[in-house]
């Protein structure tokens, strides 16, 4: 079972964001947060450390929404391009 793109990309995005304040510095529940999404991110791309589940997550999101148009438009809709951010 693989995990949709759309919860891939969210996870990515979450991943980004919690980098940068964990940057700003440690702070518990950042942390915390940050091992989960990494966890969820191993998980959801069947990999055992945060740099293979980035890259498989980012691989699969472009084959993703290159492949099937109807994710790519609700992609689109969304306000979210490829790499997560509202465009």
């Amino acid at each position: 079972m693989m995990t949709h793109p759309a919860v891939l990309a969210r996870l990515v995005e979450e991943y980004e964001t919690e980098s940068e304040l964990r940057a700003e510095g440690p702070h518990g529940p950042v942390r915390q947060k940050m091992e989960d999404v990494v966890y969820t991110l191993c998980v959801s791309t069947g990999t055992r450390d945060i740099d293979a589940a980035l890259a498989a997550a980012r691989e699969r999101l472009h084959t993703a929404w290159f492949d099937d148009a109807d994710d790519a438009e609700a992609v689109v809709r969304h306000g979210r391009t490829l790499s997560g951010t509202a465009g």
